[in-house]
């Protein structure tokens, strides 16, 4: 077992069974995904008090899921990288914050177009999960700053680990501030006691999508980890051999 994972955390292993895993995502992602997407805006039947406005909530919860999700990802490997000095989980941790970031992004806009027409406003201050989702972006904001100002990459690792590991406070703000707080947000509506909330005509479509949105978070974050590796590694001789031919055609 430790032989496997000391295998994984080798930067030319993982480069390329990396390359063989995302396909593996991708596919699962786009059935997933299209089924959500079909069920949800056409086959769903409409919320008795929100009418057809509910149906954001088919790309809403989903972001917000995985924006929750990037971060604790984010904050494991940057503690891994910071304990065991692993490379690859501090390269994990970089790959991971622009893309928690967007679908923080996502969660926000998607929550106030919600929002407004339930709400009647496209903000409101205080609701505890709309701020403590806010904080949430402006953590990966800090986490993307703090990397850039910092040239020497192992600084960068370690300083960003610091960040990511307080920031990690935030994630179970968020999660149960429907429950600590009044909030605008109704209580929880897939996991609680007594099952589901929801009527499976709802439920299968919002369970595929967070599944779809789950395995095209996979993707991109092995996408965008095999570009961080290859940065990382620019100068090392596996990355010049593999590069090499390339330069000698050129």
């Amino acid at each position: 077992m430790w032989k496997f994972f000391h295998k994984l955390a080798s930067p030319p292993h993982f480069y390329d069974l990396a390359n063989k895993i995302i396909p593996w995502f991708i596919v699962p992602a786009i059935l997933l995904i299209t089924y959500g997407t079909i069920a949800g805006l056409f086959f769903a039947p409409m919320d008795y008090q929100q009418k057809d406005a509910f149906r954001i909530i088919y790309i809403h919860v989903p972001a917000a899921y995985i924006s929750m999700m990037a971060y604790m990802t984010m904050a494991i490997s940057a503690g891994i990288g910071l304990i065991w000095r692993m490379k690859l989980a501090h390269a994990v941790a970089a790959a991971c914050a622009p893309i928690g970031a967007w679908f923080t992004f996502l969660a926000l806009i998607t929550g106030s177009i919600w929002g407004r027409p339930m709400w009647g406003t496209w903000w409101e201050w205080g609701d505890p999960r709309l701020t403590s989702e806010l904080i949430l972006l402006f953590l990966y904001f800090g986490y993307l700053a703090l990397r850039a100002a910092i040239d020497d990459t192992s600084k960068a690792d370690r300083s960003s680990a610091v960040l990511a590991l307080v920031g990690a406070i935030n994630i179970p703000i968020i999660h149960f501030s429907v429950e600590w707080w009044s909030s605008l947000h109704q209580g929880p509506t897939i996991v609680r006691e007594g099952g589901p909330a929801m009527p499976m005509e709802m439920l299968l479509p919002l369970l595929a999508m967070i599944l779809g949105f789950t395995f095209f978070f996979g993707a991109v974050l092995l996408r965008r980890l095999r570009t961080e590796v290859l940065y990382r590694e620019r100068r090392t001789g596996w990355v010049k051999r593999m590069i090499q031919p390339a330069g000698g055609e050129a």
